[in-house]
């Protein structure tokens, strides 16, 4: 067995016991610490959310969104090659290699980005409107530039975990596509294949990126720096939609409400200044 750096993890093949001022959690224990940063900060929670899910937004502000989380799945693939090009085990770099196919495609016309293009256009938008990024607002681009620097700057492993948001995203998925399918009839049910695709894709990519998260993150302080990777992930996905929000509005009412207000109470220690560091983008 390797460890992040590519090195054998000392007692893999041994008895030797690891000796440490703080053990490791266990998986389940572990499990139950990503699953809490979700129950608390996953965006499903912004009021943006509530709205679109009970049918308040209007066809322009759905389009507001569909334009700027277009800018985070073209950053996904971005984020997973930077993973890759910083992890030196081999075995791992084969597993994860399959997700930029999954939103590249591995032809024209497949893929999800190429899955995202066919809502826009289904929502009456052109794909030009999405590929310019002419449209994306500055918080938005701030946010998933700053997902793509932390990819590219922090150890591979801690980076993987940041995707742990997979956990939360099936029950996401299938919410919204109900939602759509139930209040924005105007969207032809073609538009909605991405979220069809991503229900049981995301419950895949969730079941093997915890596996190498909990492989790979072997110690307390990894376990602990992962944790804290899952709720950067989940600051910045809440951060988008308050910058949508506040362009937006909450509604066909048009009426913001204070999204903080919205959020459970958060029990873990804040890193604020350690985030905030993270969060630099990139040119």
């Amino acid at each position: 067995m390797l460890s992040i750096t590519g090195e054998p993890i000392p007692g893999s093949d041994t008895n030797d016991a690891d000796i440490s001022s703080s053990q490791p959690w266990d998986r389940d224990t572990f499990l139950e610490q990503l699953r809490a940063v979700g129950m608390s900060r996953y965006h499903h929670l912004h009021p943006f959310h509530a709205h679109m899910n009970a049918g308040r937004l209007s066809q322009e502000q759905v389009r507001g969104w569909i334009i700027n989380r277009f800018y985070y799945q073209r950053g996904i693939p971005l984020k997973d090659a930077a993973i890759l090009s910083n992890c030196p085990v081999r075995e791992v770099r084969r597993q994860w290699l399959h997700r930029i196919v999954d939103h590249d495609g591995a032809k024209e016309g497949e893929g999800g980005i190429e899955a995202w293009l066919r809502m826009a256009e289904a929502a009456g938008l052109s794909r030009e409107d999405l590929l310019s990024e002419e449209q994306v607002l500055p918080g938005v681009r701030f946010a998933v530039d700053a997902y793509v620097n932390f990819c590219r700057t922090k150890p591979w492993a801690i980076a993987i975990s940041s995707s742990m948001t997979e956990l939360f995203a099936p029950d996401l998925m299938s919410e919204r596509l109900a939602a759509f399918e139930k209040h924005y009839t105007w969207l032809p049910s073609w538009g909605l294949d991405y979220f069809r695709s991503r229900v049981t894709q995301a419950r895949i990519d969730s079941t093997e990126g915890f596996d190498l998260t909990a492989t790979y993150c072997d110690t307390r302080a990894l376990q602990e720096e992962a944790v804290r990777a899952l709720r950067f992930k989940c600051d910045l996905l809440w951060a988008m939609l308050d910058a949508m929000m506040l362009a937006y509005g909450g509604g066909t009412e048009n009426k913001v409400e204070s999204s903080d207000e919205s959020r459970a109470p958060d029990k873990a220690e804040d890193n604020d200044e350690s985030n905030a560091e993270d969060a630099a983008p990139t040119d």
